[in-house]
């Protein structure tokens, strides 16, 4: 069934052979193709599909309780979907099953993955995924490439540790990234991660749009600034100042006395974030990702590049809110990159007093 599909995905989409290079086949879609497909030029107003884009920081799965190999069943759906990047200013955005990032995905070191991928036959687009945590040729996006109403199903087994970014790799693919098509999947060694209070997921993308920030209406995706690599928004889930309390609220909130691990990717599909929360350091963080060496510990600010992850814990011993934030402080104070940490309990002027006598 897998075969008969991609063939006739593949006839579909006129790609043949030169579909090997998922990503850079020379007979995909162009990009004016690509943007005509799915825009309309000098629409003004256009409605949202949903009331958030944003994907819930604490929607994670829970860590693994068992000591051997499974097999996981993982469904990505493919939608483009109208939603508001911040009150008045709407996008259409390509998503992982509705949201941005797309879903967590959690296995362990070992488990064989079941996937299936569906390509939503209201989508305009070829699309599939491409998992930086697969051992096989394109991370399984040739496997995936799809037309709009065709699914296919991939098999793969997680043969190393760490936490991986997924996105879409069809022609255009900074198009499909940049729009919202990526996500993290993270591979639990054997004997498990140390054991936190929360965690959160905080996914970094960039919005490449034909108006200013904050402009009302419909924004289209604009080619030209993405090329020059120059974003309307640079954005956390989605959303401008999504988590944070002018928006939908704080990531989490969490006791002084409580650790919060942040699984972080950073989509891109150009910049690098300068992670950090202001107001703290992270007490332990694993660069790019990595579980197979120990964690530095007391890191200020960790560059992150389009394309990876990190994983990092964060606490602090007196109450307010932490920004999580790019240190790239522009894209933090005008393009709508924050998200926000709060912890409550007891005041310790030992340790902060913000009004000493």
């Amino acid at each position: 069934m897998l075969a008969t599909t991609r063939r006739r995905t593949l006839k579909a989409l006129g790609l043949g052979g030169a579909a090997s290079l998922a990503g850079c086949a020379s007979n995909a879609p162009t990009a004016n193709q690509s943007t005509a497909a799915r825009t309309t030029e000098g629409a003004g107003t256009k409605p949202v599909d949903v009331d958030r884009i944003a994907a819930d920081p604490t929607d994670i799965p829970d860590p693994i309780d068992r000591d051997s190999p499974a097999e996981v069943d993982v469904t990505l759906r493919s939608e483009e979907m109208t939603a508001e990047v911040e009150e008045g200013v709407t996008f259409t955005y390509m998503t992982y099953n509705g949201q941005v990032p797309g879903p967590f995905i959690r296995v362990r070191q070992g488990d064989t993955v079941n996937l299936t991928f569906e390509n939503d036959e209201a989508n305009s687009l070829p699309h599939n995924v491409d998992f930086h945590a697969v051992a096989g040729p394109g991370g399984g996006a040739e496997a995936t490439m799809t037309a709009p109403g065709e699914s296919v199903e991939l098999r793969f087994r997680a043969t190393y540790p760490g936490a991986y970014i997924y996105h879409c790799a069809v022609a255009n693919m900074d198009m499909h990234i940049s729009a919202g098509m990526f996500g993290i999947i993270l591979v639990e060694p054997p004997e498990g991660m140390p054991e936190v209070d929360h965690e959160i997921y905080i996914g970094q993308h960039e919005l490449y749009t034909n108006r200013s920030a904050g402009e009302g209406g419909h924004h289209q995706f604009d080619m030209a600034s993405m090329r020059a690599e120059e974003p309307t928004y640079v954005l956390m889930n989605g959303e401008k100042y999504a988590w944070t309390p002018a928006g939908r609220g704080p990531a989490v909130t969490a006791g002084t006395d409580e650790t919060v691990r942040v699984f972080f990717v950073d989509g891109g599909p150009n910049l690098a974030s300068s992670f950090h929360p202001i107001g703290s350091v992270w007490e332990t963080l694993y660069p790019d990702g990595s579980l197979s060496t120990d964690p530095q510990t007391h890191i200020q600010t960790r560059e992150v590049p389009p394309g990876s992850t990190t994983i990092a814990t964060m606490n602090s011993p007196v109450p307010g809110d932490f920004k999580l934030v790019d240190h790239s402080l522009s894209r933090v104070a005008r393009k709508g990159c924050m998200a926000v940490v709060r912890a409550e309990g007891e005041d310790r002027p030992a340790i902060f007093d913000p009004e000493p006598a």
